[in-house]
């Protein structure tokens, strides 16, 4: 099961890399994310139904550490198409506001569920067998309705609300970045010089994300004090591009079997053919 459910989830990242990558409106990237998540889920939902040998220990890891991560990127992406789709038109100032009003919701949540979120982040399991087990629920730990809605034979109580967690913090890390891209904005805005508005970015995304990491490797932003994120929402307003995810993307790169350089290769051979012939003139 263990190696079935990995193999699905590198496939499902692969995808959600790429559609990414090829689709730069936010909200049809969720739809086509949203739909690939489906997918997958219905994919981990029929093998595990069919699987006979399944043991208390194997059943507990499944609701717990594996079907959550799959669960919680259809939570995620569905949240992000909401977010979205119901967006204001408006200032930055109003668009701020909204996230904001979103980044509350995540915070009652939590409020609500404060036990469950110390129970899942202190890596405590004597409740496991209550949570994580099938049709074995109390009422008095039940967090909500959710569970008499779903098909008992791939859920227990708090599977749902355990991926929701997963997904409730990268929502945060979403809203977060959202929140900052505007604030640059405005800083461009109000800034005496500027940003030419002719440059654009012709290459792909990911030669765009090989030089940022190489730029900051080297530190070169504010003697190397600059995190990565900032660099990243530098380029992003400068530029008015979305780099996204670019933390997977990065790893695709190191994960490349011959050039793990490509794109500095290729900028190092283009720059000495320019010398070379600026030499010859």
């Amino acid at each position: 099961m263990k190696l079935f459910s990995e193999s699905l989830m590198s496939q499902l990242e692969q995808q959600l890399k790429v559609i990414h990558l090829q689709t730069e409106n936010p909200i049809q990237s969720a739809e086509l994310s949203i739909k690939s998540s489906v997918n997958a889920l219905e994919r981990l939902k029929s093998f595990f139904i069919k699987y006979k040998s399944l043991n208390k220990k194997e059943e507990i890891e499944f609701f717990r550490d594996i079907k959550p991560k799959f669960a919680a990127k259809l939570i995620y992406y569905s949240e992000i198409y909401t977010i979205e789709t119901n967006k204001p038109l408006g200032s930055h100032k109003t668009i701020a506001k909204y996230y904001n009003s979103e980044l509350l919701k995540l915070k009652v949540f939590f409020k609500q569920n404060r036990e469950f979120y110390r129970y899942c982040r202190t890596a405590n399991n004597c409740l496991d067998s209550k949570y994580y087990i099938r049709e074995k629920y109390d009422l008095k730990l039940m967090m909500d309705s959710v569970y008499f809605q779903i098909d008992h034979r791939f859920a227990t109580s708090h599977d749902y609300k355990m991926a929701r967690i997963i997904a409730n913090d990268e929502i945060k890390n979403f809203l977060l970045e959202q929140m900052e891209k505007l604030q640059r904005k405005v800083i461009t805005t109000q800034s005496p010089y500027p940003l030419s508005k002719s440059l654009k970015w012709t290459g792909s995304k990911v030669d765009l994300i090989e030089l940022i990491y190489a730029l900051h490797s080297e530190g070169v932003f504010n003697n190397g004090a600059t995190g990565l994120k900032e660099v990243i929402t530098f380029f992003e307003s400068s530029l008015e591009i979305e780099l996204g995810q670019f933390n997977r993307v990065f790893l695709e790169i190191r994960n490349r079997k011959s050039e793990r350089t490509k794109f500095l290769n290729t900028l190092k051979n283009k720059l000495m053919i320019r010398m070379d012939e600026a030499d010859e003139n």
